[in-house]
């Protein structure tokens, strides 16, 4: 008895839940502000990358985004300036 009423309460909600979602105002999403250090134009090397990024497991044998990946992986690894290798020892 108490299976076939929880049942019915499940049901009655999982219904009123749904009957919400639909009658619910779609909202628009608010795109996140994109803030770049000093006023820099867009960066080539970032747009590149997020078209690899669009275009997924073709990227992978796209001759441009291979050099697109090498490009930003070394800028990624490089030193920061002033950086040698005896303050690395210390």
């Amino acid at each position: 008895m108490f299976a076939r009423l929880g049942a019915v309460v499940f049901v009655a909600v999982a219904i009123t839940t749904a009957a919400i979602e639909m009658t619910r105002k779609e909202e628009e999403p608010v795109p996140p502000a994109t803030v770049r250090p000093g006023g820099a134009g867009p960066d080539p090397l970032r747009e590149e990358l997020h078209r690899c990024a669009l275009l997924g497991e073709a990227g992978g044998r796209d001759p441009g985004c291979l050099t697109a990946w090498a490009r930003n992986r070394a800028r990624f690894l490089a030193p920061t300036p002033g950086t040698s290798s005896s303050q690395e020892a210390h």
